[in-house]
C-alpha cells in the first residue's frame, strides 16, 4: 500500500534488431540474450512478447554496407527491407506500439547520424534526409518515430513535414539528452554502425553537463516531441529527475546496452543474482522518474513477473 513506484510491463519498450534474409538468428555476442533477427522469426519473437504482455517495440535495422551512401538514401528507398519489416508486424499485430529510429548512421557510408561533408557534420543538409526518412516510416506504418540524431531543429523540421502529409497522430519520442557515451558498444556491434572516422561528440552531449539538457528539453518540447529521452540511463539519473520536474511531457529513458551487458557479465560471474538486480535496475528509472523504460531486459522482466517473481 505505501510502496511509492512500481515498474510495470506496460512501462517498458524492447529493443530489437532487424537484418534482411529469412531464417537468421544471430547472437550479439557483447549483449548475450539478443539477436540480429530476420523478419520471419522476429515476427514469431514479438508474438512471444506480447504473450508476456510487452506491447511496445522499437526496430533498429543492421544494414549491408553495400546499402549505404553518403545520403542515406537507402533509409526512404521503397525496398528497404526495415520500412517492408514494419508493414508486416502492424499487418500482424496492428494494436502493438511499434517505435523507429530516425538517424542517418544505420545507412550512412560515414557511420555519423548527419552528413558529413570535410569531416564536419552539416546540420542543415541532415534535415531534409531526416524528413524523408521519417515520412517513409510514418507510410509504413510505425506509431512513434525516435530521432536519434541529435540534428538542432530536427523535431520541428519532421513534425511539420508529418503534418503536412496528413500524419497529425504520428507520434515523436525525441532523443533529447544523448550523451556521448561510452556504454553504446554493444548496440554498435550489433548493427555495425561506428563511425568510419572522428566520433559523435560534435552533436551528441557532453556527459558533463546537465544545464543543456534542460535547453535541449524546452527546444524539443516547443518544436512538437510527445516524448523527452534521456540515454543512457544508469549514469543520468539524475537527468531523468531533473527532465521529469521541468517538463510535463512523459519521460523515456533508454537503460543502453553497456549498461546491459555490465549487468550480464556481472550476473555471469556469479557476483551478482540477476533476478534481484535486474529489476532492481529497472526500478531505479522509473523511481527517477521515467515513464517508459527501453531495455534489453524486458522479456526477462516480464517473465519474471508472469511468474510472480516480481512484486
Amino acid at each position: 500500500m505505501v510502496r511509492e513506484h512500481r515498474v510495470e510491463v506496460d512501462n517498458l519498450i524492447y529493443p530489437l534488431f532487424l537484418v534482411d534474409g529469412k531464417g537468421v538468428k544471430d547472437e550479439v555476442k557483447s549483449l548475450p540474450g539478443n539477436f540480429r533477427w530476420s523478419i520471419d522469426l522476429l515476427v514469431e519473437e514479438i508474438a512471444d512478447c506480447i504473450e508476456l504482455g510487452i506491447g511496445s517495440f522499437i526496430l533498429f535495422p543492421a544494414v549491408a554496407d553495400s546499402l549505404k551512401d553518403k545520403e542515406a538514401s537507402y533509409s526512404y528507398a521503397e525496398d528497404n527491407f526495415y520500412l517492408e519489416a514494419a508493414r508486416k508486424i502492424k499487418s500482424k499485430f496492428p494494436n502493438i506500439c511499434l517505435i523507429s529510429d530516425v538517424a542517418m548512421d544505420p545507412y550512412s557510408s560515414d557511420g555519423h547520424d548527419g552528413y558529413v561533408e570535410n569531416g564536419e557534420i552539416i546540420n542543415d543538409r541532415t534535415l531534409p534526409i531526416l524528413n524523408k526518412m521519417a515520412l517513409a516510416q510514418a507510410q509504413a506504418g510505425f506509431d512513434i518515430l525516435g530521432p536519434s540524431d541529435m540534428m538542432d531543429g530536427r523535431v520541428e523540421s519532421i513534425r511539420e513535414n508529418l503534418d503536412a502529409n496528413g500524419f497529425y497522430t504520428t507520434g515523436i519520442m525525441s532523443y533529447t539528452a544523448k550523451y556521448a557515451s561510452a556504454f553504446y558498444g554493444p548496440f554498435r556491434d550489433a548493427l555495425d554502425s561506428a563511425p568510419k572516422g572522428g566520433d559523435k561528440k560534435t552533436y551528441q552531449m557532453d556527459p558533463a553537463n546537465c544545464k543543456e539538457a534542460i535547453r535541449e528539453a524546452i527546444l524539443d518540447e516547443s518544436e512538437g516531441a510527445d516524448y523527452l529521452m534521456v540515454k543512457p540511463g544508469l549514469p543520468y539519473l539524475d537527468i531523468v529527475k531533473t527532465l521529469s520536474e521541468e517538463s510535463t511531457l512523459p519521460i523515456a529513458v533508454y537503460n543502453v546496452s553497456g549498461e546491459c551487458a555490465m549487468l550480464m557479465a556481472a550476473c555471469e560471474k556469479g557476483w551478482l543474482d540477476y533476478e534481484k538486480a535486474m529489476p532492481e535496475m529497472l526500478l531505479s528509472f522509473k523511481r527517477a522518474g521515467a515513464t517508459a523504460i527501453l531495455t534489453y531486459f524486458a522479456k526477462d522482466f516480464a517473465k519474471l513477473k508472469k511468474a510472480g517473481k516480481i512484486d
